[in-house]
């Protein structure tokens, strides 16, 4: 998982790619390819 400050070229990356928020962090997860989640902060 990839840490970054910004996610918005992270979504960008795969088109399954979803922007959600969890226990106040953002993450951005991709249920068929993995490897491609991401955390902010």
């Amino acid at each position: 998982m990839k840490v970054r400050s910004s996610l918005k070229s992270l979504k960008n990356r795969h088109r399954d790619c979803k922007v959600v928020k969890r226990g106040g962090r953002v993450y951005v997860i991709n249920k068929t390819d993995p490897r491609f989640k991401a955390r902010a902060g």
